[in-house]
């Protein structure tokens, strides 16, 4: 075999624990699940920016968002970025991208410039796809710059034309790179609602809810019903997919990742949906599967979806940019590393200004509350904010940040926190304040060595 095909299934606004592998009980991912076995299931995936457009362009350049400079929505990726489709075709790849950008210049309707869609070859996609279709009118722009209509619910329609990608090049000498772009299970824009298919329409009322949207509500019990019905037919989709691979004889020839930018709190931490350090907006499903994968690996490490892009190059056999600030997962899929930093960064913009930090045990978070999230990329000035204990609190329903037992916890994930800030090419803050100590918080004490595992 020469070099693999990679194939990434991207879907957008997903939670973690959306997945049956994940512990989801509603039989909404049997595909996903399978594939989990088939692959690798990485257990804690967390974004390094809980919005749109940096999370996109971590994952197309593998960097940071301060560092790529797309901090916040309205910033397209520089034109000259060492994005993922020009690293796989200096390497000989064909390259697509098939559904939603969000990386070009803040148009919400209109074809795509073709010196900002980041070097890919063949092209079908919309830059802000919630504005420019709906559930059963999918409006993308060709290389072209031709409009093009496909029919179906979107989820279906830009699987067929993935599909009819992966099948037009089944035969050809040189490897593909396809990145499919979903804009589910994000809500549709102009009416703030979860349309999924008309068949799924009222079989998840009522469904179970994670622990955090059953304790704070929100939105959920309005839009729970749609959001999982969206998560059903990405499934089905995912699974279309894969077998489209296999019937072309391609199945030992091509990774697939699945994963999404971010995830959704149901307007429970904040007045929408995502951009906040909790792993209702960071977490994320990750799941590989295809050659140098081996068969059923459960990587219980901190992994970043800015990990992703070395990892596929890192797969393809490809020699990683030395621009890119993620770490090859390759190592962790086949053996326990030593040295692995299990811990993951997290920058949060326009909501707020926030940095936070996420390990296995613990999630740490620091804010900027005078700061203007849509003007600032960074702060030299922030406040603790945030503090859970994930191991006594997996749904970060009780706030430690002003506890008095866990100062050293602080200190010590405070350190973690200030070298991710630099390792993302921030400048340093002159100052983390404590936050207003809580007087009612427990009296237990909480050693330094907690804090560090």
């Amino acid at each position: 075999m020469g070099r693999p095909n990679v194939v990434v299934f991207f879907t957008d606004q997903q939670r973690w624990d959306s997945t049956g592998v994940a512990g989801n009980p509603e039989g909404l991912t049997p595909n996903l699940d399978r594939a989990a076995r088939d692959g690798a299931f990485f257990d804690v995936a967390v974004t390094p920016q809980p919005v749109c457009t940096p999370a996109r362009a971590s994952l197309q350049t593998g960097r940071f968002a301060t560092s790529t400079g797309v901090w916040r929505n309205g910033i397209a990726l520089g034109e000259e970025a060492d994005s993922l489709a020009r690293v796989f075709s200096s390497a000989g790849y064909q390259t697509g991208y098939i559904g939603k950008w969000h990386l070009a210049e803040p148009s919400i309707k209109g074809p795509v410039r073709p010196e900002q869609r980041g070097g890919y070859d063949y092209w079908l996609a919309a830059n802000g796809l919630e504005h420019t279709s709906d559930a059963y009118a999918t409006s993308l722009w060709d290389g072209d710059e031709q409009e093009v209509t496909l029919p179906g619910y979107r989820v279906d329609a830009l699987t067929d034309a993935a599909i009819r990608y992966i099948d037009d090049r089944s035969e050809d000498d040189e490897p593909f790179f396809l990145f499919l772009s979903f804009l589910e299970p994000h809500h549709q824009n102009h009416r703030d609602d979860y349309p999924g298919p008309e068949a799924y329409e009222g079989r998840y009322t009522g469904a179970w809810m994670p622990p955090d949207l059953a304790a704070l509500r929100g939105t959920a019990y309005q839009h729970i019903d749609g959001y999982y019905g969206m998560i059903k037919r990405l499934d089905e989709a995912y699974g279309r997919i894969r077998e489209a691979i296999k019937s072309l004889g391609l199945d030992e020839d091509t990774v697939v990742a699945f994963t999404s930018d971010h995830g959704s709190h149901f307007k429970t931490r904040n007045s929408e949906y995502k951009r906040s350090v909790h792993d209702a907006s960071a977490r994320v499903p990750l799941v590989l599967t295809g050659p140098g994968v081996p068969q059923g690996r459960y990587v219980k490490e901190v992994v970043s979806t800015v990990d992703l892009p070395p990892t596929l190059v890192d797969l393809a056999g490809i020699n990683v940019p030395e621009s890119y600030q993620g770490r090859s997962l390759r190592g962790l899929l086949t053996h326990y590393e030593a040295d692995w930093k299990d811990e993951a960064f997290i920058q949060v913009s326009e909501s707020e200004l926030a940095r936070g930090i996420r390990t296995r045990r613990w999630k740490y978070g620091i804010q900027d509350p005078d700061a203007d999230p849509l003007a600032q990329p960074h702060s030299d000035s922030y406040v603790e904010t945030y503090l859970y204990d994930l191991k006594a609190d997996p749904y970060e329903l009780r706030n430690l940040a002003g506890s008095p037992a866990h100062e050293e916890v602080r200190a010590v994930l405070r350190e973690k926190l200030l070298w991710w800030m630099e390792h993302a090419g921030e400048p340093m803050p002159v100052a983390i304040r404590p936050a207003e100590q809580d007087t009612g918080a427990s009296q237990l004490r909480v050693s330094a060595e907690e804090a560090r595992h």
